[in-house]
């Protein structure tokens, strides 16, 4: 199905936030990944804060999944994912917390991977930003 111009609209305007997103977080994970373990060891220390940060993640993915469900174009594609991959993180983390846990600290001793799959995450960050906020806005049928 063809995209219309709400769609390609809303693309646009979840780009504008999702890729600035993804370029600041995962760019600090970047430089910050051989301290990640530490960070992770705290956080699970603390049942209160997995749970928030887990409902946290499961609210914001059902925010994306019910405002943008388009496969129209690549970007469309990404955002739709980002959504799916957030809201099934946040029931994980929530449900099965030691999963999390336990993947996180077996990547600890990964730190070039670790490096490299965040670097990807960048890379789609500047993507999505460019999408956003350096392409042209749909035109409008008016």
């Amino acid at each position: 199905m063809p995209a219309t111009i709400e769609s390609k609209a809303r693309t646009r305007a979840f780009a504008r936030v999702i890729g600035p997103y993804l370029v600041i977080v995962t760019g600090i994970l970047v430089v910050r990944a051989p301290d990640l373990g530490t960070v992770l060891s705290a956080l699970f220390q603390n049942e209160a804060l997995v749970w928030l940060m887990g409902a946290l993640l499961l609210f914001c993915g059902l925010l994306i999944i019910a405002f943008h469900q388009y496969w129209s174009s690549p970007a469309a594609v990404a955002i739709s994912l980002f959504g799916w991959f957030l809201a099934i993180r946040g029931f994980i983390l929530l449900a099965f917390p030691q999963l999390i846990q336990r993947g996180g600290n077996a990547s600890m001793h990964l730190v070039p991977a670790v490096r490299i799959g965040f670097s990807l995450l960048v890379l789609i960050g500047l993507w999505l930003t460019y999408i956003g906020w350096f392409t042209e806005p749909p035109a409008s049928n008016s």
